[in-house]
């Protein structure tokens, strides 16, 4: 076997049978090895997409994402999903093709140590060799699920990939069973700070949906009469429309505006899976563990000062709060109902109510959509409004970048969603400004024969800086665009339908045409360039 069918090999028998990417005569015979092991290999139209493609299939199938670049300016163009992969806790497995090492002295041409430039971004980083490729794929997949989950690098030299070797070691080894805290006495005095609260609260952040931790919060929370706030990462972990789910957090000014201080009135704080990546400022400290009891369950140590804890348990997050719950019986909690007022209150909140604007958008389509929908969300003002609207019913129902906040996601992690999940209706969320970052991966929707529908927030403006820089009382500068572009004839050109759309009539027709539709459809829903002044 050659060395890049063992790396291909061991891949396959992690789960992976996607890959993504744009390929180089550095790569072919990567290329070729991953075909052969089963990992079905997408053509994307810029590595920065494939990456995003290759993020979404993680979170439908588990598997680790599989990146494939070529030498210097093709794996180059993905330093930013990488880095998004790691503030995102995404279990990407990026791998390159490089000049050989020997050839490096007498050559320079496309010459670069991508490891150096990876190292800093990934929490591993390989160059595979032809002695132990088999062990080196295998500890790629360990470093890239193990918790936090995040990205690996594979430098993979071209004589390397085709050197004939042996498959190697099995090192395979069996992921940890969930560690739950041991009996001692922060356990029990974590249960009594339980059984005395009477306004319990819990945070549940992305930690928890990486631990598959819904089943055990909902229980939890059920038992003990808890109501839930989660970070959007979590959204969908207890379905929505939960008379606990109190909805989503941090994101929006104005839901925090309610949500903070609904925080701030309880006497427990429960942190499941909470990662605080996801949190702007506003939610720093924002509670004081010397006044107000906080247990904590984390993926890992708090070494970020974000927050601090009465209490703190580095473990899986539904095994703990099973132990925790072990024995108690739910006493009545929020006596004066105030997390039922927050919740009634962010059901109408940012537009969604509304005849027209953001909100009413977001609402709109996702009354038009059955409850198992996938839908993915770009960066920028919509994100906002839609995050705080839209009703997600299971975890990983809503996709987007929260840690990095980069633009031009939505449209790659719907082509990903939709080819690793063909059978679930998925739709993509951008503004113009992000469709207009990625306009090529429309082809890759035609190429692979995607009947997604793209919803576009069309304002002709990067509205969330535009609406920050007035808010500083600067001059409008590089935020606003011409627009007007011919929409239907872009689609058309790429092998889409489009229709365009100004009220909601209109849009949940297009919307239910569109997931009837064979191929991909660009819904423009044009909207005034200040729809989100006194919304977001």
């Amino acid at each position: 076997m050659r060395a890049a069918d063992i790396l291909a090999k061991r891949l396959y028998e992690a789960g992976c049978r996607f890959a993504f990417g744009m390929p180089g005569g550095e790569v072919l015979t990567l290329l070729d090895a991953l075909e052969k092991a089963g990992i079905r290999f997408v053509l994307a139209k810029h590595e920065n997409a494939a990456g995003f493609m290759a993020e979404a299939t993680w979170h439908r199938t588990g598997a680790p994402g599989i990146l494939l670049g070529t030498v210097g300016p093709g794996i180059l163009n993905a330093v930013n999903v990488v880095a998004n992969a790691e503030q995102d806790r995404v279990p990407l497995i990026a791998i390159a093709g490089c000049v050989d090492p020997a050839e490096r002295l007498t050559y320079s041409h496309q010459v670069l140590d991508h490891t150096k430039v990876f190292d800093p971004l990934c929490k591993a980083v390989f160059t595979l060799t032809a002695e132990a490729p088999g062990e080196a794929a295998d500890k790629a997949v360990q470093a890239a699920l193990s918790p936090r989950p995040g990205p690996v690098f594979i430098d993979v030299p071209i004589s390397v990939a085709a050197a004939e070797c042996g498959d190697g070691y099995a090192l395979r080894h069996p992921r940890p069973s969930p560690a739950v805290p041991a009996d001692g006495p922060d356990l029990d005095r974590a249960r009594a700070m339980l059984t005395a609260a009477r306004r319990p609260l819990m945070i549940a952040g992305f930690d928890a949906v990486c631990d598959g931790a819904g089943d055990a919060i909902r229980r939890f929370c059920e038992s003990l009469n808890v109501p839930l706030i989660t970070t959007y990462k979590a959204k969908g972990i207890v379905p929505e429309d939960h008379a606990l789910a109190i909805g989503a957090a941090a994101l929006s000014p104005s839901a925090d505006a309610v949500v903070k201080p609904l925080v701030a009135l309880a006497d427990l704080i429960l942190l499941a899976g909470y990662d605080p990546i996801e949190m702007r400022v506003g939610w720093r400290n924002l509670w004081d563990p010397a006044q107000t009891d906080v247990i904590e369950i984390a993926a890992r140590p708090n070494d970020q000062y974000m927050h601090q804890a009465t209490i703190s348990f580095v473990a899986d997050t539904g095994g703990t709060l099973d132990r925790l719950s072990e024995g108690l019986t739910g006493a009545a909690t929020w006596p004066d109902g105030e997390p039922t007022a927050v919740r009634q209150f962010l059901g109408q909140s940012n537009g969604a109510v509304a005849d027209w604007g953001p909100g009413a958008i977001a609402a709109t389509v996702r009354d038009a959509l059955p409850r198992d929908a996938i839908a993915t969300v770009d960066s920028g003002a919509h994100r906002i409004v839609l995050s705080q609207v839209y009703r997600c019913f299971e975890p990983r129902s809503l996709l987007q970048s929260m840690g990095l906040c980069t633009m031009g996601c939505a449209l790659p992690l719907a082509i990903g969603a939709k080819i690793a999940d063909p059978e679930r209706p998925v739709v993509a969320f951008t503004g113009d400004g992000g469709l207009m970052m990625v306009l090529g991966e429309l082809s890759t929707l035609a190429d692979y024969g995607l009947p997604v529908p793209v919803i576009v927030f069309s304002d002709r403006s990067l509205a969330l800086i535009e609406l920050k820089q007035r808010g500083m009382q600067l001059g409008n500068a590089g935020v606003d665009f011409a627009g007007g572009y011919d929409y239907a004839a872009l689609a058309k050109a790429f092998g889409g339908a489009c229709a365009t759309v100004r009220d909601r009539d209109a849009l949940t027709e297009a919307v239910t045409a569109a997931l009837q539709s064979e191929s991909f459809t660009l819904i423009v829903c044009e909207i005034d360039r200040r729809s989100y002044d006194g919304v977001l």
